[in-house]
């Protein structure tokens, strides 16, 4: 499998320069996605025109504190945004969609096209950032001339409706990609992936195949969306108390189930957390979410009703601190979970949230509730297409080069696989990650080098001013304390005036704990005053640092955030 660019020069620390584009050359750049649950994006480019298909956000771990989003590096294509034909959304995640607001500040008018549901979504969230958009709503089978791309659409089956495939046909070649899929051949909405489409785009001939890898390592078929409902249902007739479903706030097919069951069980149900709540009323008006009547009831009007009629159908199914359920878990929610109350996942596990999901888990069942997930009932079935499904896919394809695309390393490799396993040749599978650079010519995609990709982080109402060493700071603070000395030397004299005083944070030993190494700094400060008077006060601030460091590190083998002060009298 090709890994490597065969022709490029070096750029700087690690980074192969791609050649200048060559005529009928196409290039693609992804941008987020390769390496990553999330962040999907990648960027077409021909004849000195641009296509993006998805624009999508990453959530952030444990080790990202304080980050909201972390959106794709838009660097690559700043400078060039009036190149951009059209913005392509394959379906309306916010894995997929979540980044369309931040680049739209860039540049309010780059058309955004997708299907009804897709742009109603992505529409939604625009309003919150007061931005009207330029859009195209399309349906499968439909084709638009993007510049010098002509796109058509494809369906396909996932845990959203209204999801698209997209083919690319251009003067360099053709490319399939996918968006995330799977091949549910019994769906809630009977839309199933189009695979008479795909046997027609197959014999016309497909030069590079970008599929979707988040279930590229798991053997055989994806459970059918609908054996979940029973589960539901059997679940429900059990609880005599109240409900609670967690689940992401777009998942239309998992809410329909829910509010079927509780029908089935003579319950109301309550939408909490403001994007499912949006999320719902769009569905509901454009007819993909069918609600039974009377079923619904207002969040202010639960308490009224016996705990054996609700069902709170609820965001926070990964354990966003701020999403609805962690709050319940920590106490700070109006809905206050008790003992006998049931709490249902109905969600996967997104590879980094475990820890955060186990938290909130944790802190259900302290307050008594009842908490079923994937890892103990039924209630979740996979959007992403496994194993079986691609190779389905790859044979009815039968695609000339393969770059898989949607997932972490370890799913991209998977994906690789199994191309080369119905195949496609071993030097025609391109494993990529973000900032790759891929061009197709004559039939033949490679690596030509590589661009700056990196996280941009999210924080309140910044975009792009936290960098990794201000989250090292971060972490440094929440688990290893803070340390700051204040000292006033006399230079003249060579005698420390005032201090050192020492404040600490994040240390269960008291301040006392520092006495012993009060005299230490003193004498450290005072030999290099006298040893050289003309040290800088930057100079002797690290005098102090590092008697500090070495001290704690010895003492209490802990590395915390050490900031000295030394001031001249």
């Amino acid at each position: 499998m090709s890994e490597t660019a065969e022709t490029a020069e070096t750029a700087g620390p690690g980074l192969l320069t791609p050649p200048p584009l060559e005529a009928e050359t196409l290039r693609i750049v992804a941008l987020g996605g390769l390496g990553e649950i999330g962040r999907n994006m990648a960027v077409f480019e021909i004849d000195g025109k641009l296509l993006i298909v998805d624009c999508g956000v990453l959530f952030p771990e444990e080790t990202q504190p304080g980050v909201d989003l972390i959106l794709p590096d838009f660097s690559y294509i700043e400078d060039r945004l009036d190149d951009v034909v059209g913005v392509v959304l394959t379906h309306g995640h916010e894995d997929h969609i979540g980044a369309v607001p931040y680049l739209l500040r860039l540049k309010n008018d780059i058309p955004l096209i997708g299907s009804q549901l897709t742009l109603a979504l992505v529409e939604a969230k625009l309003q919150e950032h007061r931005i009207k958009p330029f859009s195209l709503t399309v349906t499968e089978g439909q084709i638009e001339q993007l510049g010098p791309f002509e796109c058509e659409f494809v369906a396909v089956n996932h845990s959203i409706p209204d999801a698209l495939a997209v083919f690319i046909r251009t003067a360099a070649g053709t490319v399939l990609h996918t968006g995330d899929f799977k091949m549910d051949q019994l769906p809630l909405d009977g839309r199933i992936t189009d695979l008479r489409a795909f046997a027609r785009l197959g014999e016309e001939g497909v030069d590079l195949f970008m599929a979707d890898s988040t279930n590229a390592d798991v053997p055989g078929f994806t459970t059918a969306e609908r054996e979940i409902g029973p589960v539901l249902q059997e679940l429900f007739g059990k609880v005599d108390k109240r409900i609670i479903v967690a689940s992401f706030s777009s998942h239309i097919h998992r809410v329909q189930q829910v509010l079927d069951a509780a029908a089935a069980d003579n319950r109301f149900v309550c939408f909490v957390g403001r994007s499912m709540v949006r999320n719902m009323a769009i569905a509901e008006k454009l007819g993909y979410l069918h609600v039974p009547e009377g079923i619904l009831v207002d969040l202010k009007n639960v308490d009224e009703l016996p705990d054996n009629k609700v069902v709170l159908m609820s965001t926070g199914s990964q354990g966003e601190p701020m999403a609805a359920l962690s709050r319940m878990a920590n106490g700070d929610h109006r809905i206050r979970i008790g003992k006998g109350d049931t709490v249902i996942l109905a969600s996967s596990l997104i590879p980094g949230n475990e820890n955060a999901v186990f938290r909130v888990i944790n802190g259900l069942m302290r307050l008594g509730a009842d908490v079923v997930h994937k890892g103990n009932a039924k209630i979740h079935v996979s959007g992403h297409a496994a194993a079986g499904e691609l190779l389905y896919c790859y044979n009815i394809l039968r695609p000339k080069n393969a770059m898989p695309v949607h997932g972490e390393t370890r799913h991209l490799i998977a994906n690789g696989r199994l191309a080369a396993a119905t195949g496609v040749p071993e030097q025609n599978i391109i494993l990529a990650d973000d900032g790759t650079v891929v061009d197709l010519r004559d039939g033949k995609a490679r690596v030509v080098g590589e661009v700056e990709c990196g996280f941009v982080y999210v924080d309140g109402s910044s975009v792009g001013a936290i960098t990794d060493t201000d989250l090292k700071d971060r972490r440094i603070l929440s688990e290893e304390g803070f340390i700051s000395i204040i000292s006033v030397v006399n230079r003249s004299t060579g005698t420390i005036v005032s201090g050192p005083e020492i404040h600490a944070r994040g240390f269960a030993e008291g301040d006392a704990v520092f006495d012993e190494i009060i005299p230490k700094i003193s004498a450290a400060l005072e030999e290099a005053v006298r040893s050289n008077t003309d040290h800088t006060t930057y100079q002797l601030q690290q005098v102090v640092r590092r008697v500090v460091g070495t001290w704690v590190n010895r003492r209490l083998r802990r590395r915390p955030m050490i900031v000295p002060v030394v001031v001249e009298a």
